[in-house]
């Protein structure tokens, strides 16, 4: 069996990552997680008892405890989830983000060179340095404007989507100028189970079940690409075992909405579920946009598609209901990842917009 070293393996992505992965026994998982507010042992409870999991509490930016990692697990694989990203907190604080998201990748990067040059020829050609980022890296697109495709110019417009890109060419330099055998998966919104509960779908399901106002920047019709986190991982393994080192790959789940859209759509599931509560589209409430918001992400995923045979496996209407119910199933773990600093931020942000959460 393999070994796969995952960073940021407790976050949203990443521990359904890790999850499929054990589930599956595709590899031996060495999972080094932060446990920022982002990242949760909760999500990792299925794997309580697994030997082939092994959980390291730690930074990506330590170059001693990456270092230690690697040369004592001997992975065949580096696959790194870890980065701060969400838009609202990049835009309140972006150092964090710079700090792990910038220099995090780089020391992940400079510490796999000096690993892969130690190892033999044969072990030499298996590895790989997998770099999840995102379409945001691209910028923002038109109502008529193609979809982002792996050629499309570099435009961020958030601190988050700067920090990204600043990690994707860190990624991709690493490739040219030192041969690391690296991959880059671009993704568009993701959604699913274990998703921190600040993020749309989220907090729009916890809100709503509340009686809380549903908050929607400026006219929320700001539109994204959707793809379901269990699709996004097929993804990830896909690219791990037959992508070509030194590319990028963009990932997406053909599934465009505008955010009123995705929220016009929960409150309608929520209705036929609760229906002495409907509608639970009273509780849209408009607030003042974010600064930046960009207007739209779409992505083009034929690459994949064409040269590795992935495509998204679950249709939007199917994920989204498969969401909902996995959130009314799972109270218990949304008010364990939703402490008393979680709504303070919630409060803090919004209120800037104008409307508490």
């Amino acid at each position: 069996m393999q070994t796969w070293l995952v960073t940021g393996g407790a976050g949203f992505i990443g521990a359904n990552f890790v999850l499929a992965a054990r589930r599956a026994r595709l590899a031996r998982i060495v999972n080094l997680d932060l446990l920022t507010y982002a990242g949760h042992l909760e999500n990792l409870d299925g794997l309580k008892g697994d030997p082939d999991h092994v959980f390291v509490h730690g930074d990506i930016g330590d170059e001693m405890v990456v270092a230690q990692l690697l040369a004592e697990h001997h992975p065949q694989a580096l696959v790194n989830f870890a980065a701060e990203s969400h838009v609202d907190r990049s835009i309140l604080g972006p150092q964090a983000f710079i700090q792990t998201n910038v220099v995090g990748t780089h020391t992940l990067l400079a510490a796999a060179r000096i690993y892969w040059q130690g190892l033999d020829t044969g072990a030499q050609a298996a590895f790989r340095f997998l770099h999840v980022s995102t379409d945001e890296v691209y910028g923002t697109l038109g109502p008529r404007d193609p979809a982002f495709t792996e050629e499309h110019q570099y435009q961020p417009n958030s601190p988050y989507a700067a920090s990204k890109a600043a990690a994707d060419h860190l990624v991709r330099a690493y490739h040219h100028t030192y041969g690391l055998p690296t991959l880059t998966t671009n993704c568009s919104n993701n959604y699913g189970p274990y998703q921190h509960p600040e993020k749309l779908i989220p907090l729009m399901i916890q809100n709503a079940r509340a009686g809380k106002p549903l908050p929607v920047y400026g006219d929320g019709q700001q539109v994204r690409d959707w793809l379901y986190v269990e699709d996004h991982c097929s993804a990830i393994r896909t690219v791990l075992a037959k992508g070509k080192p030194g590319e990028t790959y963009n990932i997406g789940g053909n599934a465009e909405r505008p955010n009123l859209t995705i929220v016009d759509t929960l409150c309608r599931l929520l209705d036929a579920r609760f229906p002495a509560q409907a509608p639970h589209a009273r509780l849209i409430t408009h607030v003042a946009d974010r600064p930046g918001h960009d207007r739209r992400y779409a992505i083009n995923a034929a690459k994949i598609k064409r040269e590795l045979g992935w495509e998204p496996a679950m249709t939007f209407e199917q994920g989204i209901e498969r969401t909902v119910q996995w959130y009314l199933d799972n109270d218990k773990w949304s008010q364990a990842v939703s402490n008393p600093q979680h709504q303070e931020w919630l409060n803090r942000n919004y209120q800037q917009q104008g409307r508490s959460a």
